[in-house]
C-alpha cells in the first residue's frame, strides 16, 4: 500500500466552510487514508482538515474590508505557500472565496499541483473575466447550478453540474410542536424569523434594522413572535444589544435556523446561502441587505444582474422582493412583509415559486456525487 494522498482545502467563508467540511467527510468515506491540511473554519477543523489558520474570520466580502486586512490576508497567503511547497498536495480543492483562491489556483497551477475549484464564484453576476483564470489554471470546476455548466461549457472549461447538497443539509429535526415547545411560541399567533447573516459586519448593519421593522409589523398584526437565528459562531451579545431596548419580546436561537425557518409563518432574510436555505424549506419570506457607501458604489459598477437573490437568478424573475441599500428601511421592510402576510394569494403563490426553485437545484446526493468527481485527479 502506498503513501496516504494529501489534499489542499481552502474555504475561507462560513458558507465555504460547511460545504467544504461535507466534501471531507465524504472523500473520507470513499478513500479513507486521505490527509486534508489548509484553510477553513470550525466545521472544516471538526471534519478532519489540518487548519493552520482560521481564514473565516477574514470573511470579507466588501472592497473597504477586504483593504482593512490587505497585510494579514497577504500573510496568509505566503504562510499556505510555505506549507503547499513542504506538504506538496497531490491535489487542491478550491471553495469559492474568488479573491484569494484564484490566486492561490495560479500559484499551484506553476507547481504542477492540480486543481478542482468548488463552487463557482458569482461570474454571473460580476467578474466574468475569472472564467478565463479558471479554465487556466483549474483541471475541473464543480458547481451546484445547472445554468453555471451551461455558462462553463461554452467559455471551454471542464465542468460538472453535481445538484446542491444543501437539498441534503437542510432538513429540520424537530417537528413543529416540539420546536413550538423548545422557543416557548403559541402556536395561533404568526411567528416571524430574522435571519441577519452570518459574518460580524452583516448582522451589526442589518438587525437592528430588522428589529425596528417588525416592531412596526406588530402594531399591524397585534402579537407577531419574533425569533432570530443566530449564527453559531458570532458572539451572542452582538444579538442581545440590537434587540436591547425594542420593547418587542424577541427570542434568540442559537444555530437552529432550519427548525426556526420551519417554524416561521415568514422570514427577513439577508442576502446570502440563508435565501437558499430558506426556499428548500419553503418558508415566505422578503430578502434585505445593506453595506457600506464605498462598497455599494463598487458593487453597482461591477455589477451585471439586477437582483442579488439566489432563489431570483435561479428563477429569472423576482419571485422574493429584494430591498437593498437606500429601499432597506424598517418602514419598507415592514411594509413589503406585511404586504405577503396579509395577502394568502401572494403567501401561496410564492410558496409555489420557491418549491419550483428547490426542484431545479437536481437530485439527492449531491455530495457523494461531487466526492466522486475529485477521486480521479488523486490518481
Amino acid at each position: 500500500m502506498g503513501p496516504s494522498k494529501k489534499i489542499l482545502i481552502v474555504s475561507g467563508e462560513p458558507s465555504g466552510d460547511l460545504h467544504a467540511s461535507n466534501l471531507v467527510k465524504d472523500l473520507k468515506i470513499l478513500k479513507p487514508d486521505i490527509e486534508f491540511f489548509g484553510l477553513g473554519g470550525n466545521l472544516c477543523l471538526e471534519a478532519g482538515v489540518d487548519i493552520d489558520f482560521d481564514i473565516s474570520k477574514l470573511a470579507v466580502v466588501a472592497l473597504v474590508d477586504v483593504l482593512k486586512n490587505i497585510v494579514t490576508i497577504g500573510r496568509v497567503f505566503k504562510d499556505l505557500l510555505k506549507k503547499v511547497d513542504s506538504k506538496k498536495p497531490d491535489l487542491a480543492i478550491l471553495v469559492d472565496y474568488p479573491g484569494f483562491n484564484l490566486r492561490i489556483a495560479k500559484e499551484l497551477k506553476k507547481r504542477n499541483i492540480p486543481v478542482i475549484y468548488y463552487i463557482s464564484p458569482q461570474v454571473w453576476a460580476w467578474g466574468e473575466d475569472r472564467i478565463d483564470i479558471i479554465k487556466k489554471c483549474a483541471a475541473k470546476i464543480i458547481v451546484f447550478f445547472k445554468f453555471e455548466e451551461e455558462l462553463y461549457k461554452k467559455r471551454g472549461v471542464t465542468a460538472e453540474f453535481v445538484g446542491h447538497p444543501l437539498l441534503e443539509a437542510v432538513k429540520p429535526d424537530l417537528q413543529k410542536n416540539e420546536i413550538l415547545k423548545k422557543y416557548g411560541l403559541a402556536e395561533d399567533r404568526p411567528i416571524i424569523a430574522l435571519l441577519p447573516g452570518s459574518r460580524m459586519t452583516e448582522v451589526s448593519m442589518l438587525l437592528k434594522m430588522m428589529v425596528e421593522a417588525v416592531k412596526i409589523m406588530d402594531k399591524k398584526l397585534n402579537g407577531i413572535q419574533v425569533i432570530i437565528a443566530k449564527y453559531r459562531d458570532l458572539p451572542i451579545e452582538l444579538y442581545e444589544k440590537a434587540v436591547k431596548d425594542s420593547g418587542t419580546n424577541i427570542k434568540i436561537a442559537d444555530g437552529d435556523a432550519y427548525n426556526i425557518l420551519s417554524a416561521a409563518d415568514f422570514a427577513i432574510v439577508a442576502s446570502g446561502t440563508a435565501t437558499l436555505e430558506t426556499a428548500i424549506i419553503g418558508t415566505p419570506f422578503i430578502i434585505t441587505y445593506k453595506t457600506g457607501l464605498i462598497n455599494y458604489i463598487a458593487y453597482k459598477i461591477v455589477a451585471k444582474i439586477r437582483v442579488i437573490g439566489l432563489v431570483n437568478v435561479i428563477a429569472g424573475r423576482v419571485i422574493v422582493p429584494e430591498l437593498l441599500q437606500y429601499d432597506a428601511t424598517p418602514e419598507r421592510i415592514a411594509k413589503a412583509s406585511l404586504g405577503i402576510i396579509s395577502d394568502a394569494s401572494k403567501k401561496y403563490s410564492m410558496i409555489a415559486d420557491l418549491k419550483k426553485v428547490k426542484d431545479s437545484l437536481g437530485p439527492q446526493g449531491a455530495r457523494l456525487r461531487a466526492a466522486n468527481a475529485c477521486l480521479p485527479y488523486l490518481q
